[in-house]
Formats: structure tokens, sequence, C-alpha cells
């Protein structure tokens, strides 16, 4: 069987002119895990021209969605952009990563930490009933420049809680923390500051970070991710990936395409 696959666009959202959401259909042969990415793309000279994309649906759901940034000179995206419903992209049939929730040791309280497009892998990891039973509490930190790129803000604070079959859980365990740092708005600040001064878990009403019931996933720019791990590394926590569980795991798949 081919690695890849040809679904259709159903829709494209633009978000904003830097950020957009479009879905596809879905093979009913593909099967992934929450939290995992794939590769996907357009024929470009009748040649594929891939990059890797977390998945944002759930793994329940009849489609696939994703999330992208928009990169004038991108490769991909300036094509990937002008995308329309009812053409046709290219989906791998072999998704993977790290961000899966078995391979992080138990715990009470998750953490997933993201900035940009890296919120993507998360929205299909709090819509994944596993998730409300593996811990008591999931705090869901999203990092942009402007406010107008927090994607999903609206499911997440009002959607999402009244939802058919996980509204009650995600209404009682899910926390949401949305911070912007090039506007005002009612959370100012880089994830690490807002770790590192502990305004993020006053705001929330939490205790800090503690590497015994505390576990953390990490999607976003490649100084996030560095900055993070350092982070943790310095309180007791220890990486973990797909052999061996840990305390926190980093998605490391992405550049700017």
């Amino acid at each position: 069987m081919s690695t890849m696959h040809e679904e259709t666009v159903l829709s494209v959202h633009h978000w904003t002119d830097r950020l957009f959401t479009f879905t596809t259909t879905r093979d009913p042969a593909l099967r992934f895990s929450n939290g995992h990415f794939t590769m996907i793309g357009l024929k470009v000279d009748a040649k594929p021209l891939l990059r890797a994309y977390s998945i944002v649906s759930a793994n329940y759901e009849d489609h696939l969605e994703f999330l992208s940034i928009k990169v004038p000179d991108g490769p991909l995206t300036s094509r990937l952009r002008h995308v329309k419903p009812g053409e046709r992209i290219i989906v791998g049939r072999k998704p993977t990563g790290t961000l899966v929730i078995d391979y992080l040791l138990p715990g009470r309280r998750l953490f997933l930490l993201a900035t940009g497009t890296g919120l993507a892998p998360f929205m299909s990891i709090v819509r994944d009933p596993d998730t409300y039973e593996r811990f008591e509490q999931v705090i869901l930190v999203h990092g942009v420049r402007r406010k107008d790129e927090l994607a999903y803000h609206d499911l997440l604070t009002e959607h999402l809680p009244r939802h058919e079959l996980l509204g009650e859980t995600v209404a009682r365990q899910l926390r949401y923390y949305p911070t912007v740092t090039r506007e005002s708005y009612r959370n100012n600040g880089r994830i690490t500051e807002l770790i590192e001064s502990g305004r993020l878990f006053a705001d929330l009403g939490l205790p800090a970070l503690d590497a015994v019931q505390d576990r953390v996933m990490i999607c976003g720019s490649p100084p996030m991710l560095r900055d993070l791990k350092h982070l943790l590394e310095a309180r007791g926590f220890a990486e973990g990936n797909t052999s061996t569980p840990g305390a926190f795991v980093v998605e490391r798949a992405f550049a700017e395409q």
C-alpha cells in the first residue's frame, strides 16, 4: 500500500492573514492516536511537496482537520493557503509523534504548553475522553503574539464545555489559559515567564510545577521548546519518548513551512 493518500478538502477557515484551518475527508483505514502528526501536502510539478502537520481533529471523528501558518515564501504554505473546498491534498498513512499521553508517566495534572500552531495536537488531546480519565486536571496554555491568533478560543471556552458527551467533564477538569505577548489582553507574557514568575499558577489557583504529580506536553517554536525543556529539567522533570515514559514530552518535528 502507498504511504500517501489523496483526500478532498471540505472546508477552509482563515483566522488571520497568517493563520488558517482546513478540514478534509478521512480514509476509513487511517488510524492515529490523539496528538499525532502526519505528512500532508500538494503535488507540485507532478511531485509530492510534503510537510509534517499535527492532526487537530480527534481520532474518533470522520474527517481530518489541520491548522497552518502562512509563510509568504514557504514552498508548501504559499500554495496551501489558497486551497479551496473540493480540491485534493495528499495525506500520509503513517501518523506518528511523541505528544501521546501513553508516553507520560501517571500524574494528577497535565499541562499542555503551546505557542502558535503548536496548539494543533492539543486540540485533539483535550477532546479525548482518555485524557480526563488519566488526569484530574488538564491545563491548556496557548501563547500567541496577537489576540486574533488565538485559534479555537471560542470552541474551548464556549462550545467544548457544552459538548453532548464531553461537556460536563471538560467544564470540570479543563482549564484554558490564553496569553498574548504583543497586545494588551487579560493574560500577557511568554509561557516561560509566566511559569518562572509564578503568575500562571496564581491566576489559575494552582500550586507550582511538581515533578512528582505534574506531567507536561510541549509544542511550539524551537526557542520555546528549548527554554521549557531546560526549565522543566531544572525542576526535576525527566523527558519521555516513544519507548520510555517520562514526566514531559516534546514535539520537535516542525519548522517554518
